[in-house]
């Protein structure tokens, strides 16, 4: 397979859909029409084969994340998803891994209607680039910097077990019969973006969680000028991360795991039944937003856990 071969595997199986696309693959760039009234949200990520996901991890899976992870952040504006880049690089062509790479990118937006129009192939190490355009009712995009005191803080889903999925990732010999282990991975490879479009005008503010609940609701605490008490015990965690996580190992995996990809969202009281009712999936209330800037945890019994051991993901650090 030469390179404008997968240009045309692309192009052919990549074909746009919205009406408001009105140019997408097959010219030097996009054309796009925008709706009246609305304005774009934009989210770039970059996974790199090792860092981001397995070596080995399936084509199909790695096309689903590098999506999805982009999705998931547009989601978190309170944005429905319209179009996508990507930049794909790759060490060698292969026609099997490349078609089996683009099932898993046309399967992540799920129900959204997203095109993908436009990008690059190059050659080099692993790694791919997406860029997400959503759309969102100007003036109605949910940031960071909403949070009050008083607030409930909330989490979308279970939190851990991609952690816990890519801790096993490597005992796949002897637990690929196990079906928690199966789930687990599930996951790790195939994040489940949420509905962002419930949070407008519920949410004071919201966050995806990627690179672990303790680093990435501190963003919004930063940014709000405030702080925030989390009660460990009120941490969701699925049947798979039960019965498969040593309870020792729990709450570092869930404070600071990351790659689950779920949403943090900071709503009032007031709001926070009406916006569980609006989300594709459950919202749990793990604590609540203080004047006082800081974040602290603290087991069932009110006793501060040490935050300070869960520092979650930098890409820098040594």
């Amino acid at each position: 397979m030469r390179e404008f071969d997968l240009i045309r595997v692309l192009t052919r199986r990549l074909r746009a859909a919205r009406a408001d696309t009105h140019l997408a693959l097959g010219d030097d760039a996009a054309v796009l029409a925008p709706p009246a009234g609305h304005e774009l949200v934009v989210s770039t990520d970059t996974l790199v084969a090792g860092r981001h996901f397995p070596r080995d991890a399936h084509a199909a899976d790695i096309g689903f994340k590098a999506l999805a992870v982009s999705l998931s952040d547009v989601a978190a504006m309170g944005a429905e998803p319209a179009w996508a880049t990507l930049a794909l690089t790759l060490p060698e062509l292969d026609s099997t891994w490349c078609k089996a790479f683009v099932e898993g990118l046309l399967q992540a937006p799920g129900a959204a209607r997203v095109d993908i129009v436009g990008g690059d192939t190059t050659r080099g190490p692993l790694s791919v680039t997406t860029t997400v355009f959503g759309l969102v009712p100007a003036g109605t995009a949910v940031r960071r910097s909403g949070a009050q005191a008083g607030d409930l803080l909330c989490v979308t889903g279970t939190l851990g077990d991609a952690a816990l999925g890519l801790r096993l990732w490597q005992a796949r010999p002897r637990m690929r019969e196990n079906a928690h282990a199966q789930w687990l991975w599930q996951r790790l490879h195939r994040p489940q973006w949420r509905r962002g479009s419930a949070l407008r005008g519920r949410a004071h503010a919201a966050i995806d969680i990627s690179d672990g609940l303790l680093a990435d609701a501190g963003h919004i605490l930063v940014a709000s000028g405030c702080g925030a008490r989390i009660q460990a015990a009120a941490l969701p965690c699925s049947p798979a991360f039960a019965a498969l996580c040593p309870q020792a190992d729990r709450h570092a995996l869930q404070l600071a795991g990351g790659d689950d990809y779920e949403l943090c969202i900071v709503v009032p009281r007031a709001a926070q039944a009406a916006l569980a009712a609006q989300l594709d999936c459950p919202l749990t209330v793990i604590g609540v937003i203080e004047a006082q800037p800081g974040l602290s945890v603290v087991d069932a019994a009110g006793a501060p856990l040490p935050t300070g051991a869960y520092p979650g993901w930098d890409h820098f650090r040594s």
